[in-house]
């Protein structure tokens, strides 16, 4: 029960050798690959997370084979006679008329188109939340910061995924999205009309769109999206799964399941997963495109969403002030392209993040092991602030909905939106701090006093005292197990090399401070505090 845990010296060598060094021991290139059947696999129901992202992209892609059968990716016009009757005789393309025939005419259709649009969200919101627990617990760092790396590239494919597949049917609502991507394309300074073109084909709305998207969405995107997945599962072979702390659990073994039998319930979860997918395909309604309309450009669709995974860059652009400046004699459309930036940086700082707390731990170890995200206060604060970002954006993307069902202004929606996106996350990051602070404190209490049992016991010069019983040993080593950093140290006056610390040395202290110094985590208790203090509290 150490208090702290110094970090290992730096690597040194030329910068080749230090990369050539790094790209080995993240990829396994040095060293034998270990065979999957004599992997054993942690039974923790958090690991379940990726599962469900697999196995919800593996109704996508069958859901989506079925679904290419009948679709016609055609901005072609013609005039829709099929059974649905109110859109009879009106003039639609021939992907918004295949949309329809499969919902209404072809057996099970609407059931598979549904099952579709539903496994995407949940292969987005499973990824995302995988993701998030690999974050808090820290399982991006060394070796696995390119596993992190990947995740976060898949994310973002699966996101664009989304994005082309939602557009793809040439409804109101997807063409009122297009017309989004259509301005924000257009702010974006010297390439953005040339971006513009050859995503549309020419002119708002083209005639190439609805082609190009759809050879994205069939063929490109889950192309890098399987590529991706097997370099990732190759990694995770090479460098073997992580794991919560626990009794017998160290940074050089594995506790969990075999191969075989992990199998086996895998097979059975990719049933439940598909079971759960087609059931709220069955028995809730999504994206119906016959109430929505054929997309006309003169027309926007009222109340119109994106998808939640979507709705933070929505979000941003509805509560961005209309702002364009001059420049050089071109008009900047600030209104659209600083919430483009704006989402494009927060989504960096979330794949860039491994990096940054390498740099400032200076902790070249591997790590098998999983924190609780309570022993590392500063991260799951910068955590739940990122989160806190992405929850305020998205409820500024429904501020017409949230006006008109709570009947105030959608002025003054807005103008809570702009000032949460600038609050929230500060409070969300001081009392997340907080809350970890205090479960940090609470766990060495227990450590240190035991477990209250409720018996009063009378001392002989009259004092009351509750009588403490030790925790188990189980407890005790996960309350006790964990690492505690110590801030990087200056050298007094000048570095050994006798020039000034750089403002690059003194950034990567100050922050090293920031994330460990004084007041960001409570000390565990010693061996000896341990002894004398649950010696006190024995009846």
């Amino acid at each position: 029960m150490g208090n702290d845990s110094r970090p290992a010296e730096p690597e040194r060598g030329s910068g080749g050798e230090r990369l050539v060094t790094w790209a080995a021991s993240r990829t396994g290139l040095r060293g034998p690959a270990g065979s999957v059947r004599r992997m054993v696999f942690p039974d923790h129901w958090s690991f379940l997370l990726g599962e469900i992202a697999l196995y919800s992209l593996l109704v996508l892609l069958v859901t989506g084979v079925y679904l290419s059968l009948y679709f016609h990716p055609s901005a072609d016009l013609l005039v829709y006679d099929g059974r649905y009757a109110p859109l009879r005789g009106q003039l639609v393309s021939r992907a918004f008329d295949s949309t329809l025939h499969l919902s209404f005419d072809v057996r099970g259709g609407l059931l598979i188109r549904q099952a579709h649009h539903w496994a995407a969200l949940v292969f987005v919101a499973a990824l995302f939340t995988h993701l998030m627990r690999a974050f808090f617990t820290g399982a991006f760092r060394k070796p696995r910061e390119l596993n992190w790396v990947l995740g976060f590239v898949l994310l973002v494919l699966a996101m664009f995924a989304g994005l082309t597949g939602y557009d793809l049917p040439d409804d109101l609502l997807s063409g009122t999205g297009l017309r989004v991507v259509h301005g924000t394309l257009l702010s974006i300074p010297v390439v953005g009309t040339y971006l513009s073109f050859l995503l549309f084909g020419g002119e708002f709305p083209g005639d190439d769109l609805i082609a190009r998207f759809n050879t994205l969405h069939t063929l490109v995107i889950p192309a890098l999206i399987v590529a991706v997945l097997a370099a990732r599962a190759a990694l995770a072979v090479r460098h073997r799964p992580t794991q919560y702390p626990g009794p017998g659990r160290t940074e050089n073994n594995v506790v969990g399941l075999p191969f075989t039998v992990r199998a086996v319930k895998s097979g059975g979860y990719l049933c439940l997963v598909s079971g759960v997918i087609f059931l709220m395909a069955a028995v809730a309604q999504i994206n119906p495109v016959w109430d929505y309309g054929p997309f006309r450009p003169d027309q926007v669709a009222a109340g119109s969403q994106p998808d939640w995974y979507m709705g933070v860059a929505d979000g941003l652009l509805r509560v961005m002030p209309g702002w364009e400046t001059d420049l050089w004699g071109h008009t900047l459309a600030l209104d659209n392209f600083l919430p483009l930036l704006a989402g494009l940086l927060l989504f960096l700082a979330m794949g860039a993040y491994p990096f940054l707390e390498a740099w400032v731990t200076d902790d070249d170890r591997d790590h098998h092991l999983l924190d609780r995200p309570r022993n590392r206060p500063v991260r799951t604060a910068l955590g739940v602030a990122w989160l806190s970002v992405y929850a305020v954006a998205l409820a500024g993307a429904a501020n017409d909905v949230i006006a008109t069902r709570l009947h105030v202004s959608v002025n003054s929606v807005t103008w809570t939106v702009r000032v949460g996106l600038f609050l929230v996350p500060v409070l969300a990051f001081v009392l997340t701090k907080r809350l970890a602070l205090a479960l940090q404190r609470r766990d060495r209490d227990q450590v240190l006093h035991g477990r209250e049992t409720g018996v009063i016991k009378r001392l002989p010069h009259g004092e009351y005292v509750e009588v403490h019983e030790p925790l188990d040993p189980a407890r005790l080593h996960t309350l006790t197990t964990h690492q505690q950093y110590r801030p990087l140290q200056a050298p007094p006056g000048r570095d050994p090399d006798g020039s000034a610390p750089t403002r690059v040395r003194r950034l990567r202290l100050a922050l090293s401070r920031a994330f460990y110094g004084p007041g960001t985590q409570i000390p565990k208790p010693s061996p000896s505090e341990h002894r004398e203090l649950t010696a006190r509290h024995r009846p």
